[in-house]
């Protein structure tokens, strides 16, 4: 039985569609994997015993950026997060105890704040390709932080930061890379787009990179 052959306008269409999709993004920092688990333990301790959903899903991370944007531009962007990563120098991530965001949310402390402010100022030169319309402008994660449980009920947050705010939690990692991440129509789960290194090139061989 032959194969029917699909039209061509129906097979073009299809790909119009697909590049006039919309995807999530969100660009994070990501601890190394063994305060990764450390943190992991905590989040899982707090959904025994407060039943949030939100504190086992997804894995650690700091947040820089999170926006909503045309899969077409999704290259671009790329492309122009990958130059400023280029020239970027890893550096330290201090995180200490616990915090929270009255009544709904409860994170983990970061105290180095300078050099992931540093970063999100060279990020904010994308922002006029991460904004899709008047509705949707990228949202800079100004407080740094790695979350723990987000849209908590009154009580799991009343309940949970009266245990939390008295626990202590210490942990450093140095910062290498960014991840950018997306999330398509309809999805659930987060994928990699690209890990992208801080590697510290001057700024000619930035230039190279981004008019090569």
């Amino acid at each position: 039985m032959k194969q029917a052959v699909r039209p061509v306008a129906a097979v073009l269409n299809e790909s119009y569609k697909k590049q006039l999709a919309t995807n999530e993004y969100l660009l994070v920092l990501n601890p190394r994997e063994e305060l990764c688990n450390r943190i992991q333990r905590v989040k899982k301790e707090f959904y025994e015993i407060y039943q949030a959903p939100s504190a086992i899903g997804g894995k650690p991370h700091i947040g820089l950026v999170r926006f909503t944007q045309l899969d077409l531009m999704e290259e671009r962007i790329v492309q122009r997060l990958r130059t400023i990563a280029m020239g970027f120098s890893p550096f330290m991530v201090e995180l200490k105890d616990y915090g929270s965001y009255p009544s709904h949310s409860i994170f983990i402390n970061v105290i180095s704040k300078l050099p992931i402010r540093a970063l999100l100022n060279e990020v904010r030169d994308v922002q006029r390709l991460m904004k899709l319309d008047k509705e949707h402008k990228p949202h800079f994660i100004e407080e740094s932080h790695v979350p723990i449980a987000r849209k908590l009920l009154p009580w799991q947050y009343e309940k949970g930061w009266l245990e939390y705010s008295n626990k202590s939690f210490t942990g450093r990692f140095v910062a290498d890379a960014m991840l950018l991440l997306r999330r398509r129509q309809g999805d659930r789960a987060w994928q990699i787009v690209e890990r992208m290194a801080f590697q510290n090139l001057p700024v000619n061989t930035r230039q190279g990179e981004l008019f090569g």
